[in-house]
């Protein structure tokens, strides 16, 4: 099967990673990588010897798919366009800017027969595909996402950069509706929130918290999932998983430790493990997640299937983080009561008070008097 020609829309960071491994990989011919900054380029023709070009509207006719890899904002511009010329497209997590957005892109790539893949590259993180089978029906999840400033994706805040890794991969382990939205968020650094934690409810009764910082100390990829027959401790920078499921006797509720003499459960304490609760590290394989991915999105166009994460799952990604943002915006710091200035992701600690300069006394009486 010939190679499909491809496109990288984007050459930050993230769009130079993509390049490269496409560049390398059999499935793909890689025509070019696009990008309006000059420094951009220059970057992907010196580390990569990768052609360029300043306006991706010039591969359209040239490529078969493309990856969209540009600023969140620019994602619907980029996509819609792409999809619309019959341009296969696999968008870097978020799908779009707004809920609305992304829904658009999902009837775009329908109604033009077109592959959506949905950048969520933790679907394919080794660690996670390993711990799947252990799973059972998920009852309580929470995770934390947290690392250094980055100064990439700064036109998006916390929720839509961080923790929506998390957002899809809770998504895809219950598809029953979120019908419970709590959240609050701090803009520390700019106008997007750079903090911020959620709690999920589900129809199914699951809940689910999640965290997210862009300005930790030390970078945490974590979540512990609580499922019907098993309980795991998943570290998506670790190369095995931590599985502990309860014995058939627990499961049944034969065991009840409570009931037994002080001494018994002295004894017993030694035992929990593995008499009541049976412990396993599972190894997970040696594997390139981006690379997978694009595997992924390669046998998604040549067999016309649906990639492991669609467009619809990450739309729905977008339309759960959307809510998540709407209660930051509305957290009430202060309880009900509160002041517009302690409301939102943008509260301040006191009223913002901003001093002005001041060339008489009478002036200063007068600005004095307005501000009380």
């Amino acid at each position: 099967m010939s190679a499909l020609r491809m496109a990288v829309i984007g050459g930050g960071h993230l769009g130079r990673i993509h390049a490269k491994l496409a560049h390398a990989n059999e499935q793909f011919e890689l025509i070019a990588v696009a990008d309006p900054c000059p420094n951009a380029r220059q970057l992907v023709e010196t580390q990569l010897g990768v052609p360029t070009v300043a306006d991706y509207h010039e591969l359209i006719d040239r490529v078969d798919c493309a990856i969209v890899a540009a600023p969140t904002v620019a994602h619907y511009e980029v996509a819609s366009v792409l999809l619309r010329s019959g341009v296969h497209c696999l968008v870097e997590k978020p799908l779009a800017h707004t809920a609305d957005q992304a829904q658009r892109l999902v009837h775009i790539a329908k109604s033009h027969r077109r592959v959506l893949q949905t950048g969520h590259v933790e679907r394919f993180n080794p660690t996670w595909t390993a711990v799947q089978p252990h799973l059972g029906v998920p009852k309580f999840i929470e995770s934390v996402r947290a690392g250094a400033y980055s100064g990439r994706s700064t036109d998006i805040g916390v929720v839509m950069d961080l923790m929506i890794h998390d957002l899809d991969l809770i998504l895809s382990l219950d598809r029953s509706p979120v019908v419970e939205v709590s959240a609050s968020g701090i803009a520390l650094l700019g106008q997007h929130e750079d903090l911020a934690e959620a709690r999920l409810g589900f129809e199914s009764g699951l809940v689910a918290t999640l965290r997210a910082s862009r300005l930790a100390t030390s970078p945490t990829r974590q979540m512990q999932v609580y499922t019907t027959n098993a309980y795991a401790n998943i570290d998506f920078s670790s190369d095995s998983v931590s599985v502990v499921k309860p014995t058939a006797e627990v499961q049944s509720r034969l065991v009840a430790l409570d009931d037994l003499q002080a001494t018994e459960r002295m004894q017993a304490k030694e035992r929990i493990f593995p008499d009541f609760l049976r412990a396993e590290s599972i190894k997970a394989s040696s594997r390139n997640a981006i690379l997978d991915e694009q595997h992924d999105f390669a046998i998604s166009i040549q067999t016309s299937c649906s990639p492991a994460v669609t467009g619809e799952d990450g739309a729905r990604a977008v339309e759960i983080a959307a809510k998540i943002l709407d209660a930051v915006s509305q957290h009430c710091w202060d309880g009900l009561g509160s002041k517009p200035w302690r409301i939102g992701a943008h509260a301040l600690q006191e009223p913002r008070i901003l001093t002005m300069p001041v060339r008489n006394g009478n002036e200063r009486e007068s600005r004095t008097r307005r501000a009380g």
